[in-house]
Order: structure tokens, then sequence, then C-alpha cells
């Protein structure tokens, strides 16, 4: 047996006999990796910089008027539902990656390295929660600019960027699971998009309700994505913890107990 062969044995002996901190230790620093591309290729970011300026300005000028009589008036309406539709879409770029990762190679040579074997795919979705940072504080600022003032106050509105946050995380790990088990990252796109332009465009989002026609108006109430922003509308705008609430965060404890097990599952199978 030659001697890289002995190492990644040693190695992968290793990894199955980390302790837990080891395997924190390992995916913080992981994550660490993650913040380094980004800065290093900084056009990482453009989807959660620009997209919340663009959309916050196209929705708010073409719809507030139609909707709200003026653009004053639907601010309240339409930045909770930019901030869900911008965090919940930038949460592909987490299974788009991984599998960009794995195409290249990368996770190959994480193999050789005395690590625990969890620590690249916990590393990566830690990381993005930064991009879900950045997509949330750049929609407010945006909104306080165009003359949005929050009735709920700073700390209603630190709670439902949280919120926001920890829902896209939990959603992350569905398109981890695609990104673990697709053959190309254009196919996890392709995927990804199909799923959620459906779930952001047929919910309460940009529009009331009751001004769509009856048979669509059961799909969108039970759609996971209204809760989420009537949620962070009760929050921002009220200050009120509604039902709403409660089930967008049970939503997301479901998602993370079915996927995360699924995706260490297919990923281990691969590490």
């Amino acid at each position: 047996m030659g001697n890289h062969s002995k190492d990644v044995l040693i190695n992968r002996q290793l990894k199955n006999h980390t302790s837990f901190g080891q395997t924190v230790r390992h995916s913080f620093t992981m994550a660490y990796r993650g913040l380094l591309k980004i800065r290093r290729t900084p056009e990482q970011l453009f989807d959660v910089t620009f997209q919340p300026i663009i959309f916050t300005l196209m929705f708010t000028y073409i719809f507030g008027g139609a909707i709200s009589g003026n653009v004053q008036n639907y601010l309240p309406v339409i930045i909770p539902g930019i901030l869900v539709q911008t965090v919940i879409t930038t949460s592909v770029v987490t299974g788009v990656q991984l599998r960009e990762d794995m195409d290249k190679g990368v996770f190959d040579r994480f193999k050789s390295l005395p690590i625990a074997r969890i620590a690249p795919l916990a590393g990566a979705l830690l990381a993005d929660t930064i991009r879900y940072t950045i997509a949330t504080v750049l929609t407010f600022t945006m909104g306080y600019i165009m003359g949005f003032r929050p009735d709920g106050g700073f700390e209603h509105v630190a709670i439902a960027s949280v919120l926001v946050i920890v829902c896209s995380w939990a959603v992350s790990w569905i398109f981890a699971f695609f990104g673990v088990i697709a053959r190309t990252a254009s196919s996890v796109q392709g995927i990804s998009m199909i799923i959620l332009f459906p779930l952001t465009f047929l919910s309460n989002a940009y529009v009331p309700v009751d001004t769509m026609p009856n048979w669509l108006q059961w799909f969108v109430k039970a759609n996971p994505i209204s809760h989420l922003v009537s949620a962070v509308r009760g929050l921002v705008n009220h200050g009120t913890f509604g039902w709403d609430l409660g089930i967008s965060l049970i939503g997301a404890a479901v998602i993370v107990a079915i996927f995360a097990p699924l995706t260490v599952r297919a990923y281990m199978r691969k590490a």
C-alpha cells in the first residue's frame, strides 16, 4: 500500500472518531473558507445585493398605486414580501455551489484531510447564513430609504429578520440535498426554480389574497411562504406574534427534520 493510500486510510479513521467539539470547530473552519471565497469573488453576492434593490424599486412603483393607492401605503405590504422572496430564493445558492464544489473535486481533496466528514457540508450551510443576513439588511435599508417606517419598532424588525434567516437556512437543506444527488449545478438551479417560483409568486407577498380568484386563494392561504410573509408583516408593522409565526417555525423544524438526515446520509455516501 502506498504512502498516499495509508494517509487517506488514517485520515478516514480519524474522521470517524472525531468528537462533537471537533466537528463543530471543523464546521466553523469550513464556514470561514466559504467566507473567504466570497471575499475573493465578491460577484457571488450580486444576487443578495442587487436583487433586493431592483425588486423593491420595480414592484413598489409598478404595483403600489394600483394595489394600495400610493407607494407609501404599499411599502408595509411589499417590504416583508420582498424580504421573504429574496432571502428564500438566495437559499438555492447553497445547493448550486455545493454541486459545483463536488464537480470540481474540492470535496475529494477534503477526504484527505483529518477533519470531520460532515464539516464541509455543515460549513457551507453556515457560511450561507451571511448571504441571508446581507439580503435582509439591504431590503430593510432600501425600504427605509423609500420611506418605510416599521411601526413594530427595531426589536420586532430584528426578530422578523432572524425568523426569515432561520427559515431560509431550513429551506437550504432542501437544495443542499438536490446539490448532493443531482448530476450538474445547472440541474440544481432548474429544479430549485421550478419549486420556488410558484411558491413565491403564488403567495400573499405582492398582492392581497382576496383580490385573487377563489380557486387560487386556497393554495395561497396554504402556501408556507404566505405564512412566513404574514408573520413578518405582523412583527414589522404591528409588533405582534401571530399564529403564522408558529406555523413558520414548525414548518422550518419539519423541513430540517426531514431533509437534514437525507442530505447527510446522501453526502456521507460520497464523502
